[in-house]
């Protein structure tokens, strides 16, 4: 696994793997069910990324969202592309909701809604949290 996929926590933090992607929980929520959407290989530009990767995610994307919608009904969802610190192709994927939501004993408001997601007031996960909310959303995974 490259560089960013185990900053971010990997493997605690895997929630699905596919031949070019792997999910992963985000460690600071935002906003519940938040998560990294980063590919395996060392490409530092989306345009680097072979075609193979490109149409995997049109599988992809359709199981991380009905998942999402299922685990905590979102209203809206961002796909950020930040790449500033984490060289590697990864998107952030913030569900956007009003209010709150809660699961396995973790309580996350969405602070920026409706407005650009509130980055810098997610919540810090403990590793028991962690582990948690990744069994939490498996469930929620097709199969």
């Amino acid at each position: 696994m490259n560089e960013t996929i185990v900053r971010f926590g990997y493997p605690d933090t895997l929630i699905a793997e596919y031949r070019h992607w792997i999910v992963l929980l985000r460690p600071e929520q935002p906003t519940l069910g938040s998560l990294i959407l980063a590919a395996k290989s060392e490409a530092e530009a989306f345009g680097e990324l072979p075609g193979d990767a490109m149409v995997e995610l049109a599988t992809v994307i359709p199981a991380l969202e009905g998942a999402l919608r299922a685990a905590v009904g979102y209203a809206k969802i961002n796909y950020l592309m930040l790449m500033m610190v984490d060289r590697h192709v990864h998107f952030h994927v913030v569900p956007r909701y009003d209010g709150a939501r809660e699961a396995e004993g973790v309580s996350v408001a969405d602070k920026g809604w409706p407005k650009a997601p509130a980055l810098g007031e997610a919540v810090a996960l403990e590793a028991d949290q962690i582990a948690a909310l990744v069994g939490w959303l498996r469930g929620f995974w097709p199969a």
